[in-house]
């Protein structure tokens, strides 16, 4: 099994007129042999774009290629792609190995053949030895292991996953990333995913694009936009929480906590500084190589590990996060200094504010005046 190349070019879809589109301009590269996750709120479009690509639903505008070659007007059926949804949509009247070996008897498989390619895909998702059982005696974890069989076996392109795994508790869900992770190893498929959870995308695809809005917002590999998002929308998706307004010149953003300098180039003006709990590190409030001191005003626990918000002095009552080491404990009310690396702090466009409304007209007697 290889999988082919797929690009989804400037992809725009308005379900209903008046409405802001569903997804609007998007344009995403999937390498052959790659996986390319789709990560984004409820409502952002990701499975607008999974739905597109399949041809469940047709574009508004722009296009969709695998290996070259336009897709539109091909039927789902027909595009070389397998998708498996978030709900195993199993046939309960048939055996496991039946279930897999549906695809190769709708293509007229012979019964036989199509059985022993079954049990092969059952092999390669840890089911060896299921196929006699039936599909409604299976537990959630196993009925995705089939669906994913199912997909295989019919030896796509590309092969769609819609949140498959979100249904699952997370001990399920670190086997089924293992379990794809193998299988990209062993049979180098395409894979397209679209996912809520941050996590996931970083464990399993080779780079994410962020949707909001319908709109692409930054793709990358997981790493550069955890370290260098490109809007407030990144962060926040990515677990951001430190977000302070200030201002950039000349390398130097300045805000309340002061003036601190800046790697790379940022270009002068308005900017929102962003840095990650976990680059931030705390200390005394009198260490020297403290930039800012703070009050902790809230901790949170994260397992061995606690997330402290720290309250800098000033009027806009700044807050900077800051995770701990493994642990450490911090009470509330504990003045701290905060440590924030240069190569940790990133600066983001402020979110435009709304246009003011037009001033009403004034009527006075029979003369409209502005």
């Amino acid at each position: 099994m290889s999988g082919g190349a797929l690009r989804l070019a400037r992809l725009t879809r308005v379900h209903a007129a008046g409405q802001p589109p569903a997804l609007d301009d998007f344009t995403l590269d999937v390498p052959s042999g790659s996986c390319v996750a789709v990560l984004g709120p409820s409502g952002s479009g990701k499975s607008t774009v999974l739905r597109l690509t399949a041809g469940l639903d047709e574009p508004d505008g722009g296009n969709v290629h695998l290996d070259g070659r336009d897709l539109a007007g091909v039927p789902p059926e027909r595009r070389g792609m397998a998708m498996v949804f978030q709900r195993p949509l199993l046939f309960p009247h048939l055996s496991v190995r039946d279930n897999v070996a549906f695809a190769d008897r709708v293509r007229g498989v012979p019964r036989r053949r199509a059985r022993e390619r079954a049990e092969h895909y059952l092999g390669l998702v840890a089911l060896g030895g299921f196929g006699d059982r039936p599909a409604r005696a299976l537990s959630g974890g196993q009925e995705q292991r089939v669906a994913l069989a199912r997909a295989l076996a019919a030896e796509p392109q590309v092969l769609l996953l819609d949140e498959p795994f979100s249904a699952l508790d997370s001990a399920l869900r670190e086997e089924m990333h293992d379990l794809l992770l193998d299988l990209r190893v062993r049979l180098d498929p395409t894979v397209l995913l679209v996912t809520h959870d941050a996590g996931e995308a970083d464990a399993l695809a080779d780079t994410v694009a962020v949707l909001d809005g319908g709109r692409l917002q930054q793709a990358g590999p997981m790493r550069e936009l955890y370290t260098a998002p490109a809007s407030l929308a990144v962060n926040r998706l990515l677990g951001g929480r430190t977000e302070v307004p200030g201002t950039v010149r000349d390398g130097v953003h300045r805000s309340e906590l002061g003036a601190l300098v800046l790697s790379g180039s940022v270009p002068d003006g308005p900017g929102v500084l962003v840095v990650r709990p976990e680059a931030v590190r705390v200390t005394a409030p009198d260490d020297p190589a403290a930039d800012v001191p703070g009050t902790v005003v809230r901790v949170r626990r994260r397992g061995l590990r606690a997330l402290v918000a720290v309250e800098v002095p000033g009027p806009g009552g700044a807050s900077v996060e800051a995770e701990l080491a493994a642990g450490e404990e911090l009470p509330a009310g504990r003045t701290v200094g905060l440590v924030l690396p240069v190569a940790a702090r990133a600066v983001v466009p402020p979110v435009p504010a709304d246009p003011l409304p037009a001033a009403a007209p004034c009527l006075t007697g029979d003369t409209l005046r502005p």
